[in-house]
Parts: C-alpha cells; sequence; structure tokens
C-alpha cells in the first residue's frame, strides 16, 4: 500500500483543518474521508513507524495531541505532512491515504488495543523505551 495503485481513487480536494486537528480528503470515487491528525501520525507509512517489513512496527504513543504543521505536496501521487512532534518522513500516497480512510474505524479499534494491550498511554510518548510491535496492522 504504499505505492501509487492505477486502480487508486484520486483525491479531488484535500482541506487541512488545523484548529480541529483533521485533514479532509474527497476522492473521486465518492469517498469523503475527515482523518485526525493523531491516527495519520500513529498510521505513518514511515520506516521508522512501520519497519522495514512485517513484525517491526513501532508502537506510536503519546499522540493525543499531535498536529499536522505542514503539508506539502509529492508529484502528483503523495502528500508529506509535518506533524508537532518533528516526524516528518512519511510520505502519504493517494492509496495509502485512501485505505487508512475506509477503514479508519477498524484500524483505530486495532490501534487502541494494541495501545491497551501494552500498557501504553496516548498521552504519554512511551517510543523511547524498547520498542515493541503494532503499526497500524499488517497491510
Amino acid at each position: 500500500m504504499s505505492g501509487l495503485d492505477q486502480k487508486t481513487p484520486i483525491p479531488t480536494e484535500i482541506t487541512l483543518h488545523k484548529k480541529s486537528r483533521m485533514l479532509e480528503l474527497s476522492f473521486d470515487d465518492g469517498g469523503h474521508y475527515q482523518l485526525p491528525a493523531e491516527f495519520l501520525r500513529v498510521c505513518s507509512p514511515s520506516a521508522e513507524v512501520r519497519g522495514h517489513g512485517p513484525g517491526q512496527e513501532t508502537l506510536q504513543t503519546g499522540k493525543r495531541n499531535v498536529e499536522i504543521t505542514a503539508l506539502e505536496p509529492v508529484g502528483n501521487y503523495a502528500v508529506q505532512p509535518t506533524f508537532s512532534d518533528g516526524h516528518n518522513t512519511g510520505i502519504y500516497s493517494w492509496d495509502w491515504l485512501h485505505h487508512l480512510g475506509a477503514n479508519h474505524e477498524t484500524l483505530w479499534a486495532e490501534y487502541l488495543e494494541r495501545l491497551e494491550k501494552s500498557g501504553a498511554s496516548r498521552d504519554i510518548d512511551s517510543t523511547t523505551l524498547p520498542p515493541k510491535s503494532g503499526g497500524c496492522g499488517s497491510h
């Protein structure tokens, strides 16, 4: 889910709502999603979050109040947000954003379950502790 799949819908509108910390996306297939900055941050497609292969994911903690401070286009296939915690290495392709939007509820529930099982918190950043499995699902 990291490259541009030719069958993936293309965004027709992307709006960053800084006050509500939401990224709003409309796709040419009629899909319309509002994705919280925290969700996008914990589901970053970056190697820092997802690792370099299955089982290498790092559970992101303490991201409840993270904001998107900048959003830059990457060619005609992606955007690259900069988050208030300094994270800026994730390139969110249209297919990844569509996947996150279409599966938001399930992915968020899985993330919260992984947090609970690991004893971690959305409020306390424990990423300096030894890595724990649990990025944003195995995709």
